[in-house]
């Protein structure tokens, strides 16, 4: 999953106002949406690192639960932009967005505690 969103960002870069148009976003928050693609997935792979200091493994678990809920968010967005003719027609042809969504759900439910 981190590997998707570190794809997706990656992909947008260089930001331009062009790639915003082509979504009829702000340039704003197409950076918001790169930044929050690649934060996601820095996030993830930082905070699946096992550190044996307590203080260290609460960082990583709330960094784990923010990547995912900036998933979510990020997700949302996605789905929302492609203006989806009802929630029916999202969960039977939408499903790569529905599985990231999910996936960035858990996360910020779970984080990584054992």
């Amino acid at each position: 999953m981190a590997i998707v969103f570190l794809q997706q960002g990656f992909s947008k870069i260089p930001v331009s106002y062009e790639d915003a148009a082509v979504f009829d976003l702000p340039l704003l928050v197409w950076w918001f949406v790169v930044l929050g693609e690649l934060g996601a997935g820095i996030g993830l792979i930082f905070g699946g690192v096992g550190f044996p200091n307590q203080n260290w493994r609460n960082l990583t678990d709330l960094v784990t639960r923010f990547s995912g809920f900036t998933i979510g968010c990020v997700m949302t967005g996605v789905i929302w932009i492609g203006e989806p003719e009802s929630l029916l027609d999202v969960l039977l042809y939408d499903n790569l967005h529905v599985f990231l969504w999910f996936g960035g759900l858990y996360f910020a439910l779970r984080g990584n505690k054992i």
